[in-house]
């Protein structure tokens, strides 16, 4: 990851990329039939966030991770009100939140992306974290993306 994309904030970046994806999904589509577009898809952005991971892994202070960095990392998912989360627990080892607004979903939507939204934003958030630390897990039910009222975040450290 270059240094510039870094001070991008996300959900300028998500937009840009969606723009470029979105028609080249519909090609996807047309040539491969939804189900196999949608697994490319799917592969492409996981292992987009594993690589993002570890160049934001190689950049914690001294080197180390550990859950209080990976806290102050979402300061870049929220900025500007990207995401409004209510956190539950903030701790050495845990980190639940709820997003009660996802101005990514609302975004795709508005593009018309709605129906791969999940697939371009929400599969990163867990796969994010393999390339972090592959200590950080996260468990989330639901997300305001599939058409609950909130996304729920339940991210846990186990060495």
């Amino acid at each position: 990851m270059h240094d510039d994309d870094a001070k991008l904030p996300t959900l300028v970046k998500r937009r840009i990329q969606a723009q470029v994806i979105g028609p080249i999904y519909a090609e996807m589509v047309l040539a491969l039939g939804e189900e196999k577009a949608a697994e490319i898809l799917d592969n492409a952005v996981r292992k987009a966030a594993v690589a993002e991971g570890r160049a934001f892994a190689a950049r914690a202070p001294g080197g180390k991770t550990d859950m209080a960095d990976f806290i102050r990392l979402y300061d870049l998912w929220t900025h500007d009100g990207a995401l409004e989360i209510e956190v539950q627990e903030a701790s050495d080892t845990t980190f639940n939140f709820d997003v009660v607004r996802c101005r990514y979903a609302e975004t795709y939507r508005e593009m018309g992306l709605g129906h791969i939204g999940h697939l371009m934003s929400c599969n990163r958030d867990g796969t994010f974290c393999q390339g972090y630390d592959e200590n950080i897990k996260l468990d989330r039910a639901h997300t305001i993306m599939d058409g609950s009222p909130r996304c729920t975040f339940r991210y846990s450290y186990r060495k």
